[in-house]
């Protein structure tokens, strides 16, 4: 893989790690201590907080701010113009500066942020979920799952491949990818 690609017009501060083939885009700003892995792509204008950590593979779309707290693993795609909050009472006259009071938030593995969305910080975004877009996610979502609206609600369930899936009684066989897939106990997993 090849070093990472910063346009010129991107701001990146000291003690930062990018990995190696990762593509910063025209006007980004990558604060102190923050973590971006190998293989990203940072869309125009996108903001990464100090001490934000960004796995592999992670595609983050134009006007995305990921604020202090956020974590996003492997495999991750951010919409444009998505939402992260990092503080639960924010108020100008009462800064939130410690980072002991902003709520942290997990995107796992492969999970999916559609445009528009806002992520109420403090929760967990599960492995492979799907946030559709302009869905204001204030509790955590499940593994597999689709959640939509405002407060975001699950409506379906989600494929590894990102294609929608319709269980029939336990089970569930992806018409886009062929993958299969069994609920055990109220949870999605991959079966067979």
């Amino acid at each position: 893989m090849s070093a990472a690609h910063i346009h010129p017009s991107a701001v990146i501060d000291q003690a930062c790690r990018i990995g190696e083939g990762t593509r910063i885009w025209h006007f980004c700003h990558v604060m102190p201590r923050a973590r971006i892995g190998a293989g990203c792509v940072l869309g125009q204008n996108v903001f990464v907080g100090e001490g934000v950590v960004i796995g592999e593979r992670v595609k983050i779309q134009n006007n995305v701010s990921v604020y202090s707290g956020v974590t996003l693993e492997d495999d991750v795609f951010v919409g444009p113009s998505a939402v992260f909050t990092n503080v639960k009472t924010p108020r100008a006259a009462f800064p939130r500066n410690d980072p002991e009071q902003r709520s942290a938030t997990l995107v796992r593995v492969g999970a999916t942020i559609g445009a528009n969305a806002t992520i109420v910080c403090g929760v967990t975004i599960g492995r492979h979920a799907f946030v559709g877009a302009g869905a204001v996610v204030c509790a955590d979502v499940s593994d597999f799952t689709l959640v939509q609206g405002a407060p975001a609600r699950p409506a379906g369930y989600s494929c590894l491949c990102g294609a929608g899936l319709t269980f029939d009684a336990s089970r569930a066989i992806c018409a886009a990818c062929g993958r299969q897939f069994a609920i055990e106990s109220g949870v999605v997993m991959p079966a067979g």
